[in-house]
């Protein structure tokens, strides 16, 4: 909580709970790989923010805590469901969000998710809620 106004100063403890390394070992591009509820617990965007200033690039889980969820995709991080039993630790992995597919191209598997609305979509391509309101906010009013 000491940290929450210096974000790369946060950056550095990112799940460290669960892997004391992450943040050392994180890559531009990586994927987080998690299994039900993640980010329970967790109510401010901080804890996405950080996640993605490690390079992560999307989180694959089961299930996702609301608030976490609609934290994530606010700032441009995409969080998708899907089936995440199949993915090993080193696996490389691709994704369409606008195909809705996890390309788990180590085990030559598809893994299909439920396509994100047109806007969700949207609000990701822009980099997150505020990129995207600055861009189309004299639509949405209009």
């Amino acid at each position: 909580m000491s940290l929450r106004s210096n974000l790369p100063e946060l950056a550095k403890h990112t799940l460290e709970d669960a892997r004391k390394e992450f943040a050392m070992g994180a890559r531009l591009g990586d994927f987080v790989v998690a299994g039900k509820n993640f980010g329970m617990g967790s109510s401010r965007e901080h804890a996405p923010l950080i996640i993605k200033m490690c390079g992560i690039r999307a989180i694959l889980a089961q299930s996702f805590a609301r608030i976490f969820y609609r934290n994530a995709i606010n700032i441009g991080l995409p969080a998708i469901i899907c089936d995440t039993s199949q993915i090993s630790e080193a696996d490389e992995l691709d994704l369409d969000i606008g195909k809705g597919l996890v390309l788990d191209r180590t085990k030559e598997i598809q893994i299909s998710f439920p396509k994100m609305s047109p806007t969700m979509e949207a609000i990701l391509n822009e980099g997150g809620l505020i990129p995207y309101v600055e861009k189309y906010g004299d639509l949405l009013l209009a």
